[in-house]
């Protein structure tokens, strides 16, 4: 399990907590609450959902106890290009300092709309999935990614004046 989803599980761990360690530990806590609870998993094609509901109940959990706004972040969404790869360097350039901008944007964000965006764009979960796994309307979560989109493209606004 641990192989299989612990990077997708640290992904949506940093996105939601903007610190590697702490991410690191809220994902190691997912997999202990995992294995001591894998009696309550109904369905094994549901496993990768389950994860990650454990590991954001993990993020959320840290988020209450803790101030992260003096965190420096750590960029674990630019991944390195395997060996052999075709593409040309600069674009691997190009790609890795997008994939920098859109984390720090994302970490500007306050973290209900953080939670919901890393959910539906980096985790792929419906409105719906969203909805259920947060216990509220889907309405709700509608909301919140129309006004953190809205935050995003201010964000991105604001530092390409300052690139100018």
């Amino acid at each position: 399990m641990m192989a299989q989803y612990g990077d997708y599980l640290l992904r949506t761990a940093y996105l939601l907590l903007k610190d590697r360690q702490s991410a690191e530990e809220a994902v190691q806590d997912a997999f202990v609450a995992a294995y001591r609870h894998i009696d309550q998993l109904n369905d094994a094609a549901k496993l990768k959902s389950w994860l990650t509901a454990i590991t954001v109940n993990r993020c959320r959990m840290r988020m209450r106890t803790w101030s992260w706004r003096h965190l420096i972040p750590f960029d674990v969404l630019s991944r390195s290009v395997s060996e052999g790869s075709e593409e040309e360097p600069e674009e691997i350039v190009l790609r890795k300092i997008a994939g920098k901008r859109l984390s720090d944007a994302i970490h500007k964000l306050d973290y209900p709309y953080r939670e919901a965006i890393a959910l539906y764009y980096f985790n792929e979960w419906s409105v719906q999935e969203i909805a259920d796994h947060l216990h509220m309307n889907p309405n709700t979560v509608k909301a919140r990614l129309a006004r953190g989109r809205q935050r995003l493209r201010r964000i991105y606004e604001e530092e390409g004046k300052g690139d100018e």
